[in-house]
């Protein structure tokens, strides 16, 4: 009953200030000065809208590279991602490759060995 009384005197107390500040000229007028607040983040670029690669009718007899950007302890899912794969499409070969550096590092070559070779395309994981 207290709690009740107490919550019931601090609305009607909010209240009664909303309602003095608002009659009481101490809300902002239309007549006074107002600034321009710039974005901070400034003009965005547009972005650029990449298509998705059309999907295959099938995998079998293709190459899927399973591309690891050694994100810290990934290692045994990458291994575990192979063998599912592996079972569930046995005709497939399922090749992994790990990324030279950390996951901001470019691989050019692993990039270049991966369009020529990885014809049923890329599984490269990020780690998040």
């Amino acid at each position: 009953m207290k709690i009740r009384i107490i919550g019931m005197t601090a609305a009607i107390l909010a209240a009664s200030f909303v309602l003095f500040v608002s009659f009481s000229g101490w809300a902002v007028q239309d007549n006074e000065a107002k600034i321009v607040v710039m974005n901070p983040r400034g003009i965005q670029p547009e972005i650029r809208k990449i298509p998705m690669a059309e999907r295959q009718s099938s995998l079998d007899g293709k190459t899927v590279y399973i591309v690891d950007t050694k994100y810290p302890n990934t290692k045994p899912f990458v291994n575990e991602l192979q063998s599912s794969l592996q079972a569930k499409y046995p005709k497939t070969t399922w090749v992994i490759r790990e990324k030279f550096g950390m996951y901001m590092d470019d691989d050019p070559p692993l990039w270049k060995e991966t369009r020529e070779k990885a014809d049923g395309g890329a599984i490269v994981l990020v780690g998040h």
